[in-house]
């Protein structure tokens, strides 16, 4: 397989073989960066669980202390007042029934949808578009509510979601490179706490098994997994 240019030229200014402490890694991953737009920092986390056994299914919600440092589209479905209080608290889109319809047409340009629970019995007729882009409103990550206003607001400020999936990885872009080295550490220790405490009772032996941080077009950087989980027990 060819390598590229930019490839070679990471490789030969960054070890991938080495463990890395989480500053270190940030650092790295920083100073190989030499494309023309921001890359997101993301964090892979394998774990020693089972997706296929519902009790071993890791799933949950965490906000990042600084944010993903993306601009996040939100479309709210909800009848009545509830539309208001959603634009006003900052969502992208509000409504009902012009939206359903939007969706069944094929639009998807959204990254978040949130709903209120009698709205649920439409929207959920549109599990074959909405499941597959992970776009589908769900009470266990606080995407199903009445309050609509604050659960716009917490994911504008940086609320995000993530699930195991099938291979036992966990996924999730944490920030941008541009944010300072701190803000990025604050959001991965963040990130991994949420997921320490998700642990299955279920699940037995080790339940971290890797640690990797990346940037959207650079290397995937192995961290020293023992080092940063004794990190946020602090």
């Amino acid at each position: 397989m060819k390598i590229s240019k930019r490839i070679k030229e990471i490789r030969e200014k960054v070890n991938i073989t080495n463990e890395y402490s989480l500053e270190d890694a940030i650092k790295e991953l920083k100073k190989v960066s030499n494309v023309k737009f921001t890359e997101s920092l993301d964090c892979a986390v394998r774990l020693g669980v089972n997706p296929k056994h519902a009790d071993q299914m890791v799933r949950g919600t965490v906000s990042l202390p600084h944010g993903t440092g993306k601009e996040v589209k939100v479309l709210v479905i909800t009848k009545g007042n509830k539309a208001q209080e959603a634009l006003d608290a900052g969502a992208d889109y509000a409504g009902f029934e012009e939206y359903l319809e939007k969706i069944k047409g094929g639009w998807t340009d959204i990254d978040v949808v949130i709903a209120t629970p009698d709205s649920m019995a439409e929207l959920g007729k549109l599990g074959r578009i909405l499941g597959p882009r992970g776009l589908m409103p769900n009470p266990k990550t606080g995407t199903v509510t009445t309050d609509v206003a604050k659960a716009v607001k917490e994911v504008k400020a940086g609320k995000i979601d993530f699930r195991v999936d099938k291979s036992g990885i966990v996924h999730a872009s944490l920030g941008k490179l541009n944010f300072e080295d701190k803000q990025l550490a604050d959001n991965i220790k963040e990130f991994l706490k949420t997921i320490v405490k998700l642990r299955p009772s279920s699940a037995k032996g080790e339940y971290v098994k890797s640690l990797y941080l990346s940037s959207t077009m650079g290397p995937g950087l192995k961290l020293a997994k023992d080092n940063v989980l004794a990190s946020i027990k602090n």
